[in-house]
C-alpha cells in the first residue's frame, strides 16, 4: 500500500519566499528600465554631405525657405560613443571643448529621447570632431541623426523610420537626410528625403577657408532673392554668387579646382567649404597638395552608397 505525504512549510517560510520573489522581479524591473535590453554602448560614425544641387525656390509661411537640393554623403565622419551610466546625467566629452555645450544638437536630441524612455540612466557622448563647423558640411545634423538611431537602440524605443523622421525634422533641416544617406533629393526646409540613384565619385576634393558660414549669414546675403534656375538637378548652387561677392577668396577656391583639373567644382552647402570632382586620383592628389601649401583645410574624400552607408547603423536586435 503506497503511502502520501504532504510537507508542510511554516507561514512566515511562505512570506519570505514570497517576498524574495518580490523583490527579484523589482530588481528586474529596476535594471531593465535602467539599462534597456542589457545595451550599455553604441559606437557609430557621423558622415559629412555634400550638394550636389542646392535651390531656393521660395519663401514659406513659417519663415523658413523652401528648397530643392541633392545631397550626397561622403567618408569624412566624426566619431561618436555613446555609453549608458549609473549617473542620471548626460555627459558630453569632445576634442572640441567649444561643443561641450547643452546647446549641442547630441545634447538635445538625447535629453529628449531619454525623458521620452523614462530610463534613469545618464549617457556618456565621446565625440571626436573631424567635420569642420560651419563649413556646409552637415555635420552638427550627422550627430544629431546619428544620437537618434543610437538612442533609439540604447533605449529601447522601438522607433519606426516615420517617426525618427518626424523627431529628426524638429532638430534640423538636414538632419533627416543622414537617417537615409547615399544620394538624395531634398525639398521642403530640406526634410523631405526622396532616395535617388547614388551619385559615385571616388576623387573628391574638399577646400575650405579659415572661417565658417553661418546658414542664416548665407540666407540674409541671399535676401529676398529667390532662384528660377530652370537647368537639370545638379551642379548648381544659388549661394555660390552672393558668398563669393561677400568673400572673395570662395571664387578663387572654385576657379583654382578647374585649374589644377576639377571637372566639376562646388560651394557645398551655404559654404563655406567648397569641393572638387577629378575624373582621377593623380590630379586629386595634386591639386591637395597645392591647396595645403596654401594653408588652407584640404581633405580628399569619396562619396558613399546608400547600402555601405547604412551598413554602419547600430542594430536593434
Amino acid at each position: 500500500m503506497a503511502l502520501s505525504s504532504t510537507v508542510f512549510m511554516p507561514r512566515n517560510t511562505i512570506a519570505s519566499i514570497a517576498i524574495t520573489i518580490t523583490i527579484i522581479t523589482t530588481i528586474t524591473i529596476i535594471m531593465a528600465m535602467r539599462f534597456p535590453r542589457n545595451r550599455k554602448s553604441v559606437s557609430i560614425a557621423s558622415s559629412a554631405k555634400i550638394n550636389l544641387f542646392l535651390d531656393v525656390i521660395g519663401k514659406r509661411s513659417d519663415g523658413y525657405h523652401e528648397i530643392e537640393t541633392v545631397f550626397s554623403v561622403v567618408n569624412l565622419h566624426d566619431s561618436l560613443k555613446f555609453a549608458l551610466t549609473e549617473n542620471p546625467a548626460i555627459k558630453i566629452l569632445s576634442n572640441n571643448p567649444g561643443l561641450v555645450t547643452q546647446d549641442n544638437l547630441i545634447y538635445r536630441v538625447l535629453s529628449k529621447l531619454k525623458n521620452l524612455s523614462g530610463a534613469r540612466v545618464g549617457v556618456e557622448v565621446t565625440l571626436t570632431k573631424r567635420i569642420p563647423i560651419a563649413a556646409g558640411l552637415g555635420g552638427g545634423s550627422s550627430n544629431a541623426a546619428m544620437t537618434i538611431l543610437a538612442a533609439n537602440a540604447l533605449f529601447d524605443l522601438q522607433m519606426n523610420d516615420s517617426e525618427m523622421h518626424i523627431l529628426a525634422a524638429e532638430f534640423g533641416s538636414d538632419v533627416n537626410f543622414f537617417l537615409v544617406g547615399g544620394t538624395c533629393l531634398g525639398t521642403g526646409r530640406g526634410e523631405k528625403i526622396y532616395p535617388i540613384e547614388d551619385f559615385i565619385a571616388s576623387n573628391v576634393l574638399l577646400v575650405k577657408p579659415d572661417f565658417g558660414i553661418m546658414s542664416k549669414e548665407a540666407y540674409d546675403l541671399l535676401g529676398c532673392g529667390i532662384s528660377n534656375y530652370q537647368g537639370d538637378k545638379q551642379w548648381y548652387n544659388v549661394f555660390s554668387s552672393v558668398i563669393s561677392t561677400r568673400y572673395p577668396i570662395i571664387e578663387d577656391i572654385l576657379n583654382e579646382l578647374v585649374d589644377c583639373g576639377a571637372d566639376k567644382a562646388m560651394l557645398s552647402g551655404s559654404g563655406s567649404t567648397c569641393y572638387g570632382v577629378f575624373l582621377n586620383a593623380e590630379d586629386c592628389c595634386k591639386a591637395k597638395s597645392h591647396f595645403a601649401a596654401k594653408k588652407l583645410w584640404t581633405q580628399k574624400v569619396r562619396t558613399i552608397g546608400r547600402s555601405e552607408y547604412q551598413a554602419c547603423f547600430p542594430s536593434l536586435n
